[in-house]
């Protein structure tokens, strides 16, 4: 699963990066959790790469009410071209969720350790996703997304045993435009060998903390640092 992450990039860099046509303004977050306004990279319907922020957690265009986004955070690789809920978004509505990495949590005798994952480059990585627009009883369009998962691959296994998908840059425009027949074997686990985990302090359990620090190294008691996890 993947229920929080950290985008430090700016604006600017995204631009660049994703190469956008038009980039909505934020700032550098460092705990995001789902039901909060994300950052996503959508194709628009002239063909221009934009980014927008839509809430995290996917309400179907069908939903009664919108109180079903918040168990629709991520879509499992697995089932998503059929399970009701992401079927459409699967089909029609696919886009990207840029982090600079995303956090998972080791159960350490019987202590939840929580992990920072990101690439080896440094880079902002993008997470495979799908979203929606649902219409209100009150006419009032709300944009959602949410996060496609899959099996952990070697470098995620000692934490946890599933991971978001993370597209590669020559697949950005495949996972965005390209027919659901095509785009079907990009959810796959990324490769180890590009990726680095680490320890980071529990503080980041609690959403109100939100600060760079949280994605640091842990340093324990007495100056020692945890092991490294590298692909």
């Amino acid at each position: 699963m993947c229920g929080r992450f950290a985008l430090k990039a700016p604006p600017a860099e995204l631009i660049t990066r994703f190469g956008l046509d038009e980039c909505a303004a934020f700032k550098p977050r460092y705990n995001i959790p789902p039901g909060t306004d994300i950052p996503v990279i959508r194709q628009s319907p002239e063909g221009k790469r934009v980014l927008h922020l839509l809430r995290w957690g996917l309400v179907p265009h069908w939903a009664m009410d919108m109180s079903i986004g918040a168990r629709l955070n991520n879509a499992r690789g697995e089932t998503v071209a059929v399970k009701p809920s992401f079927r459409d978004a699967f089909k029609r509505r696919r886009c990207l969720v840029p982090a600079s990495g995303f956090y998972e949590w080791k159960t350490e005798d019987r202590i939840k350790q929580p992990y920072y994952i990101s690439l080896k480059s440094g880079e902002p990585m993008a997470l495979a996703g799908l979203w929606e627009s649902w219409k209100g009883p009150d006419g009032n369009i709300l944009r959602t997304a949410c996060i496609v998962t899959t099996g952990a691959n070697a470098l995620m296994e000692p934490i946890h045993e599933r991971m978001p998908v993370i597209i590669s840059p020559e697949h950005w425009q495949d996972w965005l435009a390209e027919p659901v027949e095509k785009v079907e074997r990009l959810v796959a686990p990324y490769p180890a060998a590009g990726m680095q985990a680490w320890p980071v302090s529990r503080r980041v359990s609690k959403t109100v903390d939100d600060d760079a620090g949280l994605i640091e190294r842990e340093v324990r008691a007495g100056g020692s640092l945890p092991a490294l996890v590298s692909g």
